[in-house]
C-alpha cells in the first residue's frame, strides 16, 4: 500500500484533533477525504506530511513506518502538497514557483517537467515571466498544481482545491485533478464539495470531529443517505 494511517490520534497541545483514523491510499488510486469545518482534514494531511506527528499511530509509506520522518524525507519519497490558498511565492514569477516545486531534485534538467505542466496548464506557459502574485485566483491554482507536480510525485495531497473559486473554476479544476489521477499519480484530496470530490474519485472517507464515521467506493458514497447524516452532522 502507497500511504496508511494505521490508528492516528493527534493532539495539537491538550485538544485531540484526530481520534484513531486509519485510512490507505493505493498506487495509482483517487481517494477523497470528506468533512465540514474543524473535522480534522488539514491535520490529517499535516500528519501525512509530516508537519505534525501522531500521539499515537503510524505513517505508512509503500508499509515502511515513517511516522518520525522529517518533512523534506517524505518529500523525497514522492509526496507533494497543494495546499490549502495555494501560497505562492507572489513576488516570484510563475516560472520560479514551478522551479521551486523541483529543489529536491537539485541539478536535474527540468524541461520535460516544464513541458508537462505546460500541457496541463497552457496559461502557465504564456504567463511564465509574470509574478505569481498578479494572477487570478484561478491561475494561481493552476501554479500551485504545477509547483507540485515538478517534484514528480507519486502521492499529491490536495487541501481544499475548491476554496475560493468560481463554479466553472471548480469545474475545470476537478477535471485536472483527474488528469493528473490519470496519468498515474495517486491523489488523497481533501474536501468540502463532496459531490464534485466523489465524481472523480474511487474511494472516499467522511471524518467528523476527528473520527473517521463512514468509508466506500465513490459510487456508494454518493448514493448514501448515511453520507448525508455523517457529513451535515445529524
Amino acid at each position: 500500500m502507497l500511504l496508511s494511517l494505521d490508528k492516528v490520534t493527534t493532539y495539537y497541545g491538550q485538544m485531540r484533533i484526530l481520534e484513531g483514523i486509519s485510512l490507505q491510499v493505493g498506487e495509482g488510486e483517487l481517494v477523497c477525504l470528506l468533512g465540514g469545518n474543524a473535522s480534522g482534514k488539514s491535520t490529517t494531511l499535516k500528519t501525512v506530511l509530516g508537519v505534525v506527528t501522531p500521539r499515537s499511530g503510524r505513517v505508512l509509506l509503500d508499509d515502511k513506518d515513517v511516522t518520525g520522518w522529517p518533512v523534506p524525507q517524505r518529500i523525497a519519497r514522492g509526496i507533494a502538497i497543494v495546499p490549502e490558498n495555494r501560497r505562492l511565492f507572489g513576488q516570484m514569477t510563475v516560472r520560479e514557483n514551478l522551479e521551486m516545486g523541483a529543489v529536491l531534485r537539485h541539478r536535474e534538467k527540468l524541461d520535460d517537467d516544464f513541458d508537462r505542466v505546460h500541457a496541463l496548464f497552457p496559461r502557465l506557459l504564456e504567463r511564465r515571466n509574470q509574478l505569481a502574485g498578479t494572477l487570478s485566483g484561478g491561475e494561481q491554482q493552476m501554479v500551485a498544481m504545477g509547483r507540485a507536480l515538478m517534484s514528480r510525485p507519486r502521492l499529491l495531497l490536495m487541501d481544499e482545491p475548491s476554496m475560493g473559486l468560481s463554479p466553472a473554476l471548480v469545474q475545470q479544476n476537478f477535471q485536472i485533478i483527474s488528469e493528473v489521477h490519470q496519468s498515474g499519480v495517486a491523489v488523497l484530496v481533501v474536501e468540502q464539495n463532496a459531490a464534485m470530490a466523489l465524481s472523480i474519485a474511487d474511494r472516499g472517507y467522511v471524518l467528523s470531529t476527528g473520527e473517521i464515521v463512514l468509508t466506500g467506493s465513490a459510487a456508494e458514497l454518493l448514493r448514501s443517505e448515511d453520507l448525508k447524516r455523517a457529513y451535515l452532522g445529524r
